[in-house]
């Protein structure tokens, strides 16, 4: 039977291969987040605040890129999509991408920021 520091390993091993596969390269948080978290107060008074650490949140925005990247891949590679379809599908995650830019500040490289659809042509 498993245990959960060998579940961690093959989660480690599994995710490792999918980057090296799908050519993801490792992502970091600019240097001023470091150790900070992100605090969501609720609206009415006496419920408790929500905490989360920045590097958790951080993660997970680098999860919806990279899964919006493979989308992109998935969409660009489908066999029976024509091409028009593709075109509108891309453009939908295009605007999926500017909807994610209030986040760049997070990224240390700003190659590695969501650029959304531009409207300079």
């Amino acid at each position: 039977m498993l245990d959960l520091g060998d579940l961690d390993k093959i989660d480690r091993i599994v995710r490792v291969a999918v980057r090296d596969e799908l050519g993801i390269e490792p992502v970091e948080m600019a240097n001023k987040w470091d150790g900070g978290k992100l605090v969501l107060w609720p609206r009415e008074e006496g419920m408790a605040a929500k905490e989360l650490p920045l590097e958790t949140f951080f993660h997970k925005i680098v999860m919806v890129r990279d899964r919006l990247r493979t989308l992109e891949q998935r969409i660009n590679a489908h066999a029976k999509l024509s091409d028009e379809e593709k075109v509108e599908l891309q453009q939908y995650v295009t605007r999926c991408y500017g909807s994610l830019t209030t986040f760049n500040s997070l990224f240390k490289d700003k190659a590695d920021h969501f650029k959304g659809s531009s409207t300079e042509g």
